[in-house]
């Protein structure tokens, strides 16, 4: 009966999809920014036509994302949706034994806890320093629990806009005494992380010191939302939301590289 029951039950699909070496390594390549088809084809250096046959694999799976580049829109990039990649990934373990199902997550850091003797430095940069960049820095200060050290900075600074202080507030974040900078203020300084967040300031972004680590996260300007008030506020409120899953992922792989 119980050999039966085994050999009805298949693989889930999630398994099967990454069993595949390529898309394994688009999907690691993925994980750590957003990148252009080009840029995962030198990567994995395999035909670009390969290339894009399972990238289409993994966004069928709503495991990867595409977005026309708001920089030229002819480039395309491409994303890994970490809370679906997380879902299935929890799932699929449960579907193995109880013990691993989607309830059983790694316990949230405590205050108190041993700090690093230098905090991560992580600067984030776009256009106009006035919504993502903003919220994004306010995002990892209120999460970092003293172990990072968040800055940002523009090629264009304007002013923070309401609507991000808006929207930070709804998620328990106060960004009202933020200021737009321009990048420039930061030259010559040192940073683990420079995160671009859109696509418009990754073509020029400036060399730092130090060989940072270098991530692009594509996002589309919430601020060029057409709409009513709070149409424009939902855009905000959700590009929030989307950025503290980014930034719970990056915490998570900063505190395990720590370790």
């Amino acid at each position: 009966m119980i050999t039966t029951t085994i050999a009805s039950k298949h693989a889930p699909d999630f398994l099967k999809l990454l069993s595949h070496d390529l898309r394994w390594q688009l999907l690691l390549a993925l994980a750590e920014s957003d990148r252009r088809v080009q840029e995962l084809v030198e990567l994995v250096r395999r035909p670009q036509n390969l290339v894009s046959y399972h990238l289409g694999k993994l966004r069928g799976s709503q495991l990867v994302h595409e977005r026309r580049s708001s920089a030229d829109g002819r480039d395309v990039y491409y994303s890994l949706d970490l809370d679906a990649l997380q879902r299935h990934y929890l799932m699929s373990g449960a579907a193995i034994h109880p013990v691993l199902n989607p309830a059983n997550k790694p316990a949230a850091r405590e205050a108190g806890e041993s700090q690093t003797t230098s905090p991560i430095r992580v600067l984030f940069l776009c256009t106009h320093n006035s919504a993502r960049s903003q919220l994004v820095e306010g995002i990892l200060r209120a999460q970092g629990g003293g172990k990072v050290e968040a800055f940002s900075a523009g090629s264009e600074p304007g002013r923070v806009h309401p609507l991000a202080i808006r929207a930070a507030a709804a998620l328990g974040i106060d960004i009202s005494r933020q200021q737009s900078k321009h990048l420039d203020i930061f030259a010559g300084q040192d940073f683990d992380f420079i995160i671009t967040v859109c696509d418009k300031v990754r073509e020029s972004c400036p060399v730092f010191p130090g060989d940072p680590r270098q991530i692009h996260w594509s996002f589309p300007d919430p601020a060029a939302v057409k709409g009513t008030e709070d149409e424009q506020f939902q855009a905000f409120l959700q590009t929030a939301r989307e950025l503290t899953t980014r930034i719970n992922f990056l915490l998570l792989m900063i505190d395990r590289e720590q370790s």
